[in-house]
């Protein structure tokens, strides 16, 4: 009980910090995340029967778009748009090219898009967008844009006139094909890798022109194993709908996870996503029966969990069967699991999360995760 007791200690101050964020513009959640992928068609067709994501939204040739498509998923909050090139002489082609399928667009959801642009770059951020009013019979919806870490870019929308089923240029996407939804609820956070060095750079680049406050931040200390390490800070916005964790690599024995994926992505990018759920246990039992593999937890893991956090509602030996880690803070506890990578490219990867009052990231699990992904790493040839 020394452990738990430790846990519930444990401080890190998260309601003080999202009430120190200035929010320089109101922020009320992610719009959408955009993949640039190589075909849509089919990365759709994957989230539709792993994720339990439903047909949405379309934009390709037959809606007037003549250099790519794309096709818009819904599960209730979440939104993600896969968009394919159409020709090699292409962004989108481009992209994927250097990066493979990967996250282009980080979309937020603002009152007024034309000042979240203005704010952010007199604040130092490099434009990506000029506010620009897109419209259709279902009304307008403003956007514009900055840069971010590597090639990934914030796009602000203001959809507050507007009623269509996603954006101009979008016709409903009516298929046949719905397999039943996960339980996915929305967004928790969305993680970043960048390169030794930067982590605090682009830390200060969200605090800068946004206003966001470092909610917990994790030294090489907390997070490192026999043989390698990371850095990470998290920053949020105000209303801590906006969670943006940014990790760097820390110098370790061998090659670590945030190093591989800068090898193989070609840069900074986008991580992982992690999706928030009621009901972990079914989530994820669903997602294994769908095809989804996650990484492995080792059974010992299980035989100090009630020591270190306590009682829960769950039972134990279903979270072992599914290789659910449990993990808790002052505030409650949480359940999460990870994808192995989503992509051949060992890179981009999802995190299904519960939380039953905790508002931390699992510090109790992050040796045994990052052993977990060192085995995988091994197993590849790169650690």
């Amino acid at each position: 009980m020394d452990n738990l007791k430790a846990a519930q200690n444990v401080s890190y101050g998260i309601e003080k910090i999202f009430a120190d964020a200035e929010d320089f513009f109101p922020i009320n959640g992610t719009d959408y995340v955009e993949f640039y992928v190589g075909n849509a068609k089919q990365a759709a067709h994957y989230y539709k029967t792993a994720f339990g994501f439903q047909s949405l939204a379309y934009a390709g040739l037959e809606t007037g778009s003549r250099d790519r498509t794309s096709y818009v998923l819904v599960q209730d909050k979440i939104r993600l748009v896969l968009t394919t090139a159409l020709n090699s002489d292409n962004p989108v082609a481009e992209h994927v090219k250097k990066h493979g399928d990967a996250v282009k667009v980080i979309a937020l959801w603002v009152d007024d898009a034309t000042e979240a642009f203005n704010i952010t770059v007199q604040r130092g951020a490099k434009p990506y967008m000029e506010p620009r009013e897109e419209s259709d019979a279902h009304g307008h919806v403003v956007r514009s844009g900055i840069h971010t870490y590597g090639d990934t870019v914030h796009i602000f929308v203001e959809r507050k006139n507007y009623n269509g089923i996603f954006l101009p240029g979008y016709t409903a996407w009516n298929s046949t094909y719905n397999p039943p939804q996960k339980g996915f609820r929305y967004i928790d956070h969305m993680v970043g890798n960048v390169e030794l060095g930067e982590m605090n750079t682009w830390a200060d680049f969200y605090r800068r022109t946004m206003g966001f406050a470092n909610l917990v931040t994790f030294d090489d200390k907390d997070i490192s194993t026999q043989y390698t390490a990371l850095m990470s800070k998290v920053m949020s916005n105000g209303n801590g709908r906006i969670k943006f964790p940014l990790n760097e690599p820390a110098k370790g024995i061998k090659k670590s996870q945030i190093e591989e994926f800068l090898d193989f992505y070609e840069g900074p990018g986008c991580q992982h996503i992690a999706i928030a759920t009621n009901d972990i246990v079914n989530s994820v039992r669903d997602m294994r029966n769908s095809g989804v593999e996650f990484l492995y937890v080792p059974g010992e893991y299980y035989d100090t969990v009630a020591n270190r956090v306590g009682e829960i509602d769950e039972d134990l030996a279903i979270l072992k069967e599914l290789g659910i880690m449990v993990d808790r803070d002052e505030e409650g506890y949480l359940l999460q699991i990870f994808t192995r990578p989503v992509e051949d490219r060992p890179t981009l990867f999802f995190e299904v999360i519960q939380r039953k009052g905790a508002k931390s990231f699992g510090k109790g699990n992050f040796k045994a995760l990052f052993e977990s992904i060192e085995a995988e790493q091994e197993r590849r040839g790169t650690l």
